[in-house]
């Protein structure tokens, strides 16, 4: 693949990223407000309303779908439930071990696998993947002239450019609160500078959401 091609290519995978952590967002903020009947914050960074795991998972359709040709409405729903459930698994288990945390707990469900993910929740994301297919794959090709514009390859580097900061902090912050709990005191500068801007107090009210495991 040429450099301008992949650089192409980046971007939109970037930009569908994006439009998967935002639109998960927005899924996440209705059905908090459904459950509790007032707002509650279900954004998966410090910064923005971004919820990644439904990034990753629009990324892991888009990938998958590329190499899948047969749009069978069965084969899709089937194969987007697995490709689901399974992302969501891995995406628990790699926060619960990083940060010693959980943002869903399944255990009282029926169906489910180590409370990561439930039957129930693979459908869900069966259905995803029919409006992915039906709804998203559609504008691929927009998207990837959309992203050919120089104006907007600034404009989605700058983003990238955010983003990896806001993932790599909040990632940091995370750690550094559970460190806290763990009673490990601040080692050096940047400990103190995370603990004092992003106390725990902070924290639990942005990632209002999670669970300690202990």
């Amino acid at each position: 693949m040429e450099k301008k091609s992949f650089f192409n290519e980046s971007i939109k995978v970037f930009t569908i990223f994006m439009i998967g952590s935002i639109i998960g967002y927005i899924v996440e903020m209705i059905v908090a407000l459904v459950q509790n009947g007032h707002f509650v914050s279900r954004q998966g960074l410090l910064y923005g309303p971004f919820t990644p795991v439904y990034g990753i998972g629009i990324l892991v359709y888009y990938v998958f779908f590329s190499y899948m040709k047969n749009r069978n409405k069965g084969i899709v729903f089937i194969s987007s439930m697995v490709l689901g459930g399974v992302t969501e698994y891995l995406c628990s288990y790699i926060q619960e071990k990083v940060f010693g945390t959980v943002s869903w707990d399944y255990s009282e469900w029926l169906f489910n696998i180590n409370g990561r993910t439930t039957l129930i929740h693979c459908s869900y994301w069966g259905v995803a993947g029919l409006l992915y297919v039906s709804y998203i794959e559609p504008l691929l090709p927009k998207i990837e002239e959309f992203v050919k514009s120089h104006r907007v390859k600034i404009m989605a580097t700058s983003v990238a450019i955010f983003m990896v900061f806001n993932i790599t902090i909040s990632s940091m912050a995370a750690i550094r609160q559970k460190e806290r709990l763990e009673k490990i005191p601040a080692e050096n500068s940047m400990d103190v500078f995370l603990d004092n801007m992003y106390p725990d107090e902070y924290m639990d009210t942005v990632f209002a959401n999670k669970k300690y495991v202990e």
